[in-house]
């Protein structure tokens, strides 16, 4: 229980078949188009990047312009910020905020990784470019028994990846989905794509496998531990996301 609230723990067994249920935008080696391990450069060798106290008083998310401030719900009181290095490239910095008063406290970053092509603000389906955007974080899952997550988390076969993927895209242990052409309140591989299939979906934050991904975000298993523990459903939290000049719009 996580303030008195009742969290949600769906637990579903699938047949064989299901592992072939195609995951849609995540993923370096399939889903959205993807065919084969990304090109993107390799494992990064960027140091970890450790939590900090504020050092002053942010009244917004720091360097977010107001183009995507205003696109952050007034009841969130959780943003993670996706600071692409940019607007081609798959590196990334992956930052959370807790709003404690008016304040912004930035709580933890790691380094990760975007879509393997960069960011894009008219993401379709297939084009390697992750979504510039503020979206929802409503559902979780994952291979793995539930570590305690705060999100309605749904453990699932159907959620690993095929096994005719190289192991080091076996990434999805632990994933939170991205509301972003998804109908919330479902797992996290949930197919359904109100936009159309055109648009996209199944975009994710999961686990890092050292490169670019097919248009998610992703992080190491300790930060999405980390995130699953912490993300809070009350807390209304949202990612915004995108490379940092489009961001500073």
């Amino acid at each position: 229980m996580r303030d008195g609230g009742a969290r949600r723990a769906v637990v579903t067994t699938t047949v064989l078949g299901a592992l072939l249920i195609p995951l849609g935008g995540c993923g370096g080696c399939g889903g959205c188009g993807g065919s084969g391990p990304s090109d993107s450069g390799g494992t990064s060798t960027r140091a970890s990047v450790k939590a900090d106290k504020p050092e002053t008083e942010h009244t917004r998310v720091p360097d977010i312009g107001d183009r995507l401030q205003r696109r952050i719900p007034a009841a969130s009181r959780q943003v993670v910020v996706v600071y692409g290095d940019g607007r081609n490239s798959a590196d990334a910095t992956v930052v959370l905020y807790t709003k404690r008063g008016s304040s912004w406290d930035r709580v933890r970053g790691w380094p990760g990784h975007n879509g393997k092509k960069g960011w894009t603000t008219d993401h379709h389906e297939g084009d390697k470019r992750s979504p510039v955007g503020v979206f929802t974080l409503s559902d979780a899952g994952g291979v793995l028994p539930n570590p305690g997550a705060g999100l309605p988390y749904t453990r699932s076969a159907a959620i690993a990846a095929p096994r005719w993927w190289p192991k080091p895209y076996w990434d999805f242990d632990y994933v939170i989905a991205i509301d972003y052409n998804r109908v919330q309140g479902t797992p996290p591989n949930n197919q359904t794509r109100p936009g159309g299939y055109a648009k996209g979906g199944g975009i994710w934050l999961h686990m890092d496998h050292g490169s670019g991904t097919s248009a998610c975000v992703s992080v190491s298993r300790d930060a999405m531990r980390y995130l699953l523990l912490t993300l809070d459903p009350d807390r209304h939290p949202v990612v915004v996301m995108g490379d940092r000049a489009d961001l500073k719009v």
